[in-house]
């Protein structure tokens, strides 16, 4: 993650999120919710010394990212955001009813087939139900047909060919998402990002959103930019969700330095 900061202008720190990277326990739901999440980033601000920073985050990232600022806005400086997610009812049904399975039919067939018919109308709520079960193999199934879902559409050149993950991988990665997504993000309401961006209006963000985002479609990007004076949208041709897309990494990059050259103004 640091390949995107010039490390002449900015101290970057990263924040393994709990249960994941090199935090422990890992892949740990026990004391693990966003307001969790939201107090680890105080210590951290707080224990390195830090009066303001500027936030960084993509996908949950950016809605973490997000939240954050709303509860601490005189502690952001700047914000750069990548694939907006709002955590909101509308953009999971998208993903996990049924709306991205119209584009490709062929993987969500894989991926909602796992489910009984009667099962298939709340397949976050089915798979949560066997991720968290008693059985080790059924758990390892569906976290990597979880992961593999989500993997197959991260890119814009993605043609649907990929590999299993690793089964510590995919069983952290989906048992994490699916238990935010599972209990709507901890948030009071699903509107509760929108209705608090008076909060964060003053801060100066770029936000980078990839046009064939098939995870988080641009609409979020859009709703959020509409509500943020001080926020600049960059959208990416020919782009989807990952970060290692090449327009996603440039845009990246040049927003970094944009908000470096802002403090340098200042």
């Amino acid at each position: 993650m640091r390949r995107f900061f010039d490390p002449e202008r900015y101290r970057v720190i990263l924040f393994d999120q709990r249960g994941c990277g090199r935090s422990r326990p890992s892949g740990s739901v026990e004391a693990n919710t966003t307001w969790h999440l939201v107090e680890d980033i105080e210590l951290i601000r707080k224990t390195l010394g830090i009066e303001r920073f500027t936030l960084f985050g993509g996908s949950w990232g950016a809605a973490l990212a997000l939240i954050y600022a709303q509860a601490h806005p005189d502690r952001v400086r700047a914000m750069i955001l990548r694939g907006i997610f709002l955590m909101t009812q509308p953009e999971l049904d998208w993903f996990y009813g049924g709306g991205a399975g119209k584009f490709w039919p062929d993987q969500w067939r894989h991926f909602s087939s796992l489910v009984p018919p009667e099962e298939q109308a709340d397949l976050i709520g089915a798979y949560h139900k066997r991720l968290f079960g008693d059985d080790s193999l059924t758990a390892t199934r569906f976290a990597r047909a979880w992961t593999r879902w989500e993997n197959a559409l991260a890119s814009f050149e993605a043609d649907g060919s990929v590999g299993d993950s690793p089964v510590d991988f995919a069983r952290i990665f989906a048992r994490l998402e699916n238990h935010y997504f599972f209990n709507g993000g901890f948030l009071d309401d699903e509107s509760q990002i929108l209705s608090n961006m008076d909060r964060i209006a003053h801060i100066p963000a770029e936000i980078i959103q990839g046009r064939y985002d098939m995870i988080c479609p641009p609409e979020s990007a859009h709703r959020i930019a509409s509500l943020w004076p001080e926020a600049r949208l960059r959208m990416v041709s020919f782009a989807g969700h990952a970060l290692s897309e090449p327009g996603i990494c440039k845009q990246l990059v040049a927003a970094t330095d944009h908000c470096a050259s802002i403090r340098d103004n200042q």
